[in-house]
């Protein structure tokens, strides 16, 4: 099949897919996003996903854990993929599970080949545990540092030098205001490091922040990539443009766009009462990068080379 006939295939088999299904999980409750249009931009094919959670009550909730959101499954993201058109996704081992990687290598296992996991460990893991780990499509271990939990600062120097070894990464979510103190450590890393979620910088005032200064800092050093994920978190003015992100989120993006990533940061665990519209979103961050050729690498080339992706 010539590509462009096969791009124009998976688009309407994807939105044929997406009308059929929604009726049937219709409402933000059961699919974990507002609304059922699709985004006005078309994803490049081979669109990569970079942060994403599966929930499955099947496997246990870690002790005093902060974030207890129902099911969100590897079917119901699948209505999403269907939707926004993206086929490569990168399941992230959410807070809620602490160190018990299962939900994300058998989410991994349902996804196959188009999917890569971050995992989170303590200075516990085994070396036979990381290659396991590996084995099962993980490429990187999470630091959640805004909050009280299974990992903490002291453990960030060895176990990146542990997992350096493998090629993965470290993946850090922390409050934006947090970096300045971070710098040292973070600039010390043997591994490249993926700081989420615009690096949480902090609003109002986030364009002229020691927490924006910081992370421009760190991806001028050349190890340093940024997920263009989550802008409600941040944000004062909401939507539909997050006007008070979409300067700090540009300018990341004029700095490197060769390590920006791009996320739906799905289900949203952090919105309790109402979910972004996930096609209005991805439509705002494509506007955000603007120049077709940084689309590409933002959502395809930069995961492809960094969760090593065939």
């Amino acid at each position: 099949m010539r590509p462009i006939a096969r791009r124009e295939f998976l688009r309407v088999a994807g939105a044929a897919l997406a009308s059929a299904a929604l009726p049937a999980l219709a409402g933000a409750e059961q699919t974990w996003s507002s609304g059922t249009q699709q985004p006005a931009f078309r994803l490049p094919e081979g669109a990569i996903d970079c942060h994403m959670h599966i929930y499955d009550d099947r496997f246990p909730v870690a002790p005093g854990t902060a974030l207890r959101p129902p099911n969100a499954t590897v079917a119901q993201y699948r209505l999403l993929q269907a939707r926004l058109g993206v086929t490569r996704n990168v399941v992230v081992t959410p807070s809620t599970y602490g160190t018990d990687n299962r939900c994300t290598l058998e989410a991994l296992r349902q996804f196959g080949n188009n999917a890569r996991g971050v995992a989170v460990v303590d200075n516990s893991v085994s070396d036979a545990q990381l290659h396991e780990l590996d084995s099962g499509g993980i490429r990187a271990i999470r630091f959640n540092l805004s909050y009280p939990g299974a990992t903490t600062l002291d453990m960030l120097a060895p176990l990146a030098a542990r997992v350096a070894n493998l090629g993965w990464h470290i993946e850090l979510v922390v409050q934006g205001a947090r970096l300045p103190e971070l710098e040292s450590h973070l600039s010390a890393l043997p591994c490249p490091l993926v700081i989420d979620h615009i690096a949480h910088v902090p609003q109002p005032g986030g364009l002229s922040s020691d927490a924006l200064r910081t992370a421009q800092r760190l991806v001028d050093k050349g190890n340093t990539w940024v997920t263009l994920s989550g802008p409600y978190v941040d944000s004062k003015t909401g939507t539909p443009g997050y006007e008070d992100v979409a300067p700090v989120a540009k300018a990341l993006i004029e700095r490197a766009p060769e390590r920006m990533l791009w996320g739906t940061d799905w289900p949203h665990p952090t919105q309790k009462t109402q979910k972004p519209d996930d096609a209005s979103l991805l439509d705002v961050i494509a506007g955000w990068i603007g120049r077709a050729d940084w689309q590409q690498r933002i959502f395809v080339d930069n995961p492809v080379k960094l969760y090593r992706f065939a």
